[in-house]
């Protein structure tokens, strides 16, 4: 009876102000009596004279609580905003019940993304290249060159996966200098085409010189000692790529 004209719910916050209330049983009824327990209703619960019931904040997202989140709160319609629309996928967030450090992981990996595309993947190359080093600096120039082992250029040329990562000389001829544009750092972007002296087999030489860089002309003859790099694809200026066996120099010698 009690439920038919009130509610009996505390943890919903309801009330009905115009209706006197049973301070034991919590229902609400309309005449001097609780129609559950028979007893009168106190002034203070009657009609008009109750304080207005506080309502419950709203809870957030993931607050060990079964919450109820509209459908274009969800994260899904979130990040689906986030591509057609970013900033209607910001608003969506922000208002959202969803927990603050959800809200800014969030924000973090959209920045990332948009970074990448942006920029590229190379960007990552390039972060890599800033700590990279292709060759063994824990060597002094004499005990680096006693270590490599002579290999012809055909013999290189088409074994490059077994001399990868080992200590290498060989003699070429320098043909060409270019840059690689696909990464971000200078250090180590200076690469030459080099060939046999006869134009049949070609190598990149990756220019990692540890005694300083110098400038090689097409036509010169360099004895090159280094680290084997295996077959790698660089990026000219117009971004055109160039593929075939690598060495990275770590020493250099003109004629």
């Amino acid at each position: 009876m009690g439920r038919q004209l009130g509610a009996f719910d505390p943890d919903n916050n309801i009330d009905r102000p115009d209706l006197n209330k049973c301070p034991d049983c919590e229902c609400f009824f309309a005449g001097d009596n609780c129609p559950l327990c028979g007893k009168e209703c106190p002034e203070e619960m009657r009609a008009g004279n109750r304080k207005p019931v506080k309502q419950d904040k709203r809870r957030s997202s993931g607050s060990g609580r079964v919450t109820f989140i509209e459908w274009y709160h969800s994260w899904w319609f979130i990040v689906l905003m986030s591509f057609f629309s970013p900033i209607i996928g910001a608003v969506l967030l922000f208002t959202s019940p969803h927990k603050k450090k959800a809200k800014i992981t969030f924000v973090a990996l959209a920045i990332l993304y948009f970074l990448l595309q942006m920029y590229g993947f190379g960007l990552i190359s390039g972060i890599v290249n800033l700590f990279d080093k292709p060759v063994d600096t824990s060597l002094s120039r004499e005990e680096y060159i006693a270590v490599c082992e002579t290999v012809g250029v055909e013999d290189y040329y088409r074994r490059v996966g077994s001399y990868e990562e080992k200590f290498v000389t060989m003699t070429l001829t320098v043909v060409e200098r270019t840059e690689n544009m696909d990464y971000s750092s200078e250090k180590y972007n200076t690469y030459y085409i080099c060939s046999d002296g006869e134009g049949k087999f070609e190598i990149l030489v990756r220019d990692c010189s540890q005694d300083g860089l110098r400038n090689y002309i097409p036509g010169d003859v360099i004895t090159v000692y280094g680290e084997g790099a295996g077959n790698c694809s660089i990026f000219d200026e117009e971004y055109n790529s160039y593929n075939a066996p690598c060495v990275n120099a770590a020493y250099v010698v003109v004629g």
